[in-house]
């Protein structure tokens, strides 16, 4: 078993807090992806499950033993770096090699010539050979074995990174951020890749990263994290769809999820920019909440009926196999984006008045505090709209 729990963990450097608590469950042969943005604690927590740094409180568990008091070599987990972190001098077989040599081979068997004629090293040396070309088998290195770092590609850079683990053989992976250095193309083909290698092996994946894309194609399950806390773990559709706190929607999903400052008014439903909406609201009238529309959510309508909200184009950005449009809605700070279904059944132009109407089922209410305080997306419905002042 290759379970990893995390229990009440807790990091500050100096007065600095950056783990407030982390409570984290990783199931035995799932891929998990902690997501966040810089500075939210998710790398120092990659480390502490590493044995690299060493939380102020709470225990790390892998494969139901706790860990606290183990160095990194004995806890049984390979961490792939951003920064490849190869050794410039060696070729790739031999930085595929060097955990092996390390864990397998004694100080004077590892010695250069002398090494070869001491005890069993010949035979020890055949055994990992063997177990590295099956490594570079699998990542497609075979044909480089005799090449040295500066003579790869990045994305043949971070197999090799990533063969090094393996060779381990570890009950979990950790990965932090690996594909950072790698550009767009070869981000998407080291994705799949990554994916696909996890298939393969069915062990545990921890995979930190700043890119939701990342994360949100990936994995089995996404944990966002913020601030130091961990403010949702589920899966990556929940997670896009039934979003806990506004924090969570407004980071997950591009173009960014719309968020309308409302009031809850007599009856619980809720004012926003002269349009009324029914929600279950649950708060006293007068309270402030946020409704939080994704922009694909939103649909063109002919004309200003129940429950639909009005502006005039700003701008239109045409992605190629996507268009977004942004409107300026009176009583609204920023302008709403909309992801129209292609192709378009009207023209848009800059300045052109436009209705917009949500669909059922798909508006998101978030209180003060930014949690979410309706049950579901479904039980939200459009009411009228209200005459404007």
């Amino acid at each position: 078993m290759s379970d990893l729990v995390l229990q009440d963990v807790r990091k500050a450097f100096g007065d600095t807090p950056v783990l407030r608590g982390v409570d984290l469950d990783v199931r035995d042969g799932e891929f998990l992806s902690v997501v966040g943005p810089s500075g939210c604690g998710k790398s120092t927590l990659l480390r502490i499950v590493a044995g690299l740094e060493v939380q102020d409180s709470g225990s790390v568990s892998i494969g139901g033993r706790v860990v606290d008091d183990l160095r990194p070599k004995r806890r049984d987990v390979a961490m792939v770096f951003q920064s490849y972190a190869l050794y410039p001098h060696m070729t790739v077989f031999e930085n595929l090699a060097l955990p092996l040599v390390m864990r397998r081979l004694h100080a004077v068997e590892r010695l250069p010539v002398l090494g070869r004629f001491v005890g069993h090293s010949g035979r020890k040396r055949g055994e990992i050979a063997a177990e590295v070309r099956a490594v570079a088998k699998v990542l497609e290195l075979d044909a480089l074995l005799d090449r040295k770092p500066s003579q790869l590609s990045g994305g043949q850079r971070q197999r090799v990174a990533v063969g090094r683990a393996m060779v381990r053989r570890p009950k979990v992976f950790l990965m932090d951020e690996p594909l950072s250095n790698l550009d767009a193309k070869l981000r998407v083909q080291m994705r799949t890749e990554i994916a696909e290698l996890h298939r393969r092996l069915g062990v545990t994946f921890i995979y930190v990263t700043h890119d939701q894309t990342e994360a949100m194609t990936m994995s089995d399950r996404v944990a966002v994290m913020m601030d130091g806390a961990l403010l949702q773990v589920d899966r990556p559709r929940r997670i896009y769809a039934d979003p806990l706190d506004r924090r969570v929607a407004e980071f997950i999903g591009s173009p960014k999820i719309n968020c309308l400052p409302g009031q809850v008014v007599a009856g619980g439903s809720v004012d926003v920019a002269g349009t009324s909406f029914a929600v279950p609201a649950r708060l006293e009238p007068g309270a402030g909440v946020t409704i939080a529309i994704r922009p694909e959510a939103l649909a063109f309508t002919d004309r200003p009926e129940a429950g639909v909200l009005s502006g005039n184009i700003r701008l239109t950005e045409h992605m190629g196999a996507e268009v977004y449009v942004h409107v300026d809605v009176p009583g609204l700070s920023h302008p709403l984006v909309v992801r129209p279904q292609l192709p378009l059944r009207q023209s848009l132009e800059r300045g052109q008045c436009v209705h917009l109407a949500p669909s059922v089922g798909s508006i998101l209410l978030f209180d003060e505090r930014a949690r979410r305080i309706a049950a579901k997306p479904a039980e939200v419905m459009a009411m009228p709209t209200r005459a404007r002042r």
